[in-house]
């Protein structure tokens, strides 16, 4: 490499310079009031926008700020100029355009933002993961002040898609109080015609390493899992779970969550939101007017519904908290899901692993509200950003020719009855639906931990609805440790295997799908037990026990175990109750109570530590969310609580 092969042969166009031009023709729409009581930055402002193209004349109209997690570049005909991090984000900039496209031709000022997200896909079993839950509080925080710092914002419009992105702008948005705001969701990622949804399709590492799939099968099935260029994975993972959660919320338009990417629907979703923003800032109606504690118990009710990703327990916390609402507990979300019958068959949970846009196409989340207030589970008298109430608009869907017409699409497309996809409470019970998420405790886990217990493989639960193993601990001290361990051999059937040190402090609370994936696509995977303080994927299945509480490296009891352990997990699917305990050893069987004086005499595990690759930036975030109240606070910053320890530490600082 020299200077000469980087400057080279240089095109002769670059010599055509030009030291000034004339400026935009017109005027600035400005009158005395403005230049004598303004600031300096409004005016300033409109020379900006004066410059970049805008008509000068309408520079007074409202200012809609669009705020995506737009990424990559994409030429006109939507090949890749660059790509974005996934498909979730690739897209957006469609949707972006169609809202800002609506939002000049109601006469009012589009400006847009980008604040991209990573893939947790992606990062799945590398040290990226270690920023996947910390950048999901950086995200709102520079989205926040993004809005701020457009000071004549009317109103705001967000564009997210997945796991993290999307979690973000729910926050952002939910903080705004005062400003007119909507969420627009990016939609879900088509199915292949013919190969493996994105979930499964991310095990070809691990089933090839156990002999269960060929070098070629491996190579051809990851190329076609993703059919369409933009959208969320087709499993409701955390990224669907998320759509259908802001759409619960009251704070997307009905029927927008999981709509097929790129297609006509799916912009004109965008179009619509548009239009609805502009009316909510009209009729002064704002964040605070529709993220309310009877909003925020709603997405807890069509969360159970759905059989949704556990990471929400993370993030509707987190939007309550910066909506100034009441943080939902642990107790609140036992209760939601004793409450709630299970009503969507979807991936990952089944029993038929039908696509999200199927579930699109069956009538989504108002389809599943309309079961939900038959029962009398909802808050109906809650706004929403139709402007309308909740009630008011499920009676609209339920005689609306857009749920008759997209119903019988799907029957005519993919011969799926819609009843087949959402259910109603009857049918759902006798197709084997269990409810969502149960919460174990134990000595193991005294705060308390989750498992999508909806998801245990049938098979191995019993008659009476309960899951039962009591196994040898084999213990890891990191998640590349035991993915070895599964792709090597390593883990038999009937194993319970232990990742302690995986929580905020850890390695910023990384997913482990890498794991539960393989557990579940391995032969004799679901004969195997997985206990952690770590997170999971939203489209984990198995009996997979995760957001241990206290982590290991904060002193929990799960950071003492040993190789030999016997653990006894159960989990009744019917009442939503379990117990994950540890009881000695094989040759020593011990009593709950002496088990649990045991493990609170010994010391840690002497190679447990937080990851060596761990960022600053993490550490920093995992400090701050464990002062605020840790992961069943959602992992937020307490902003009056890290105040207060901060000011505690000075003072005893200065005291010596």
């Amino acid at each position: 490499m020299s200077i000469n092969t980087i400057f080279g042969e240089e095109n002769e166009t670059i010599y055509d310079v030009q030291t000034h031009a004339a400026g935009p023709g017109g005027s600035l729409p400005l009158t005395p009031e403005i230049l004598r009581e303004r600031p300096s930055g409004d005016i300033f402002g409109m020379t900006l926008d004066a410059g970049m193209g805008w008509e000068p004349s309408k520079l007074l109209g409202k200012q809609v700020m669009i705020l995506g997690t737009l990424a990559g570049m994409r030429a006109e005909d939507g090949t890749p100029i660059a790509l974005g991090y996934h498909t979730g984000n690739y897209e957006l900039g469609l949707q972006m355009r169609a809202a800002a496209e609506e939002i000049a031709k109601l006469g009012a000022v589009p400006y847009a933002s980008y604040v991209s997200d990573p893939c947790d896909g992606r990062s799945q079993g590398t040290t990226g993961m270690f920023d996947s839950l910390p950048y999901r509080n950086d995200a709102a925080m520079v989205m926040r002040r993004l809005i701020r710092s457009l000071p004549q914002r009317s109103a705001v419009i967000g564009v997210a898609t997945c796991d993290k992105g999307l979690p973000a702008t729910m926050m952002a948005l939910a903080s705004m109080r005062d400003l007119a705001t909507i969420l627009i969701p990016g939609g879900s990622t088509l199915p292949p015609t013919e190969g493996e949804d994105a979930g499964k399709v991310q095990t070809i590492g691990a089933r090839f390493s156990n002999n269960e799939l060929s070098l070629e099968d491996a190579a051809r099935l990851g190329c076609a899992a993703c059919a369409s260029a933009g959208g969320g994975c087709q499993f409701l993972g955390t990224a669907g779970t998320s759509q259908v959660v802001v759409e619960a919320l009251g704070l997307a338009l009905p029927h927008s969550a999981l709509a097929p990417s790129g297609q006509p629907v799916w912009e004109e979703i965008a179009k619509q939101s548009a239009r609805a923003v502009l009316e909510l800032e009209k009729n002064g109606i704002t964040t605070k007017d529709i993220v309310t504690d009877k909003a925020i118990e709603n997405a807890m009710f069509v969360h159970a519904a759905f059989g949704g990703s556990t990471n929400l327990l993370l993030h509707i916390p987190a939007v309550a908290h910066a909506a100034g609402c009441k943080v939902p507990t642990v107790d609140d979300w036992e209760r939601v899901n004793k409450l709630v019958p299970r009503l969507v068959s979807v991936l990952p949970n089944g029993p038929v692993n039908h696509p999200t846009v199927r579930a699109f196409l069956a009538g989504g989340v108002p389809e599943v509200m309309l079961h939900l207030r038959k029962l009398g589970l909802l808050h109906e008298d809650v706004l929403t950003v139709t402007g309308e109430t909740l009630g008011a608009n499920l009676d609209w869907w339920e005689k609306s020719e857009r749920r008759a017409k997209f119903r019988q699409l799907l029957v005519e497309l993919d011969g799926v009855h819609p009843d087949e996809v959402i259910m109603d409470p009857t049918q759902a019970q006798e197709w084997g639906l269990t409810s969502t998420v149960t919460f174990p405790k134990g000595n193991i886990a005294p705060e308390g931990s989750v498992i999508k217990s909806t998801s245990i493989d049938p098979s191995v639960v019993g008659e009476d609805g309960v899951y039962r193993h009591t196994g040898v601990a084999k213990i890891f001290t990191s998640e590349q440790a035991a993915i070895k361990a599964i792709k090597t051999g390593g883990i038999h059937a009937g194993d319970i295997m232990v990742v302690m040190g995986g929580g905020p402090l850890g390695t910023g609370m990384e997913e482990t799908y890498q794991l539960t994936s393989a557990l579940k696509h391995l032969s004799y995977g679901k004969q195997v037990s997985l206990i952690t303080d770590a997170r999971f994927s939203g489209v984990s299945t198995g009996a997979c026990i995760g957001h241990v509480g206290p982590e290991a490296l904060a002193g929990g009891p799960i950071g003492k175990l040993r190789d030999g352990d016997v653990i006894e997990i159960i989990v009744d699917r019917n009442h939503l109750v379990g117990s994950v305990n540890f009881i000695g050893t094989e040759d020593n069987r011990l009593s709950i109570n002496e088990a649990t004086q045991v493990l609170e005499e010994r010391e840690l595990h002497p190679h447990l530590q937080p990851e060596p690759a761990l960022p600053e930036d993490t550490r920093l975030w995992a400090a701050l969310q464990y002062v605020s109240g840790g992961t069943w606070r959602g992992c937020v910053y307490d902003i009056d609580r890290i105040i207060e320890v901060l000011n505690a530490g000075m003072k005893a600082l200065t005291s010596k």
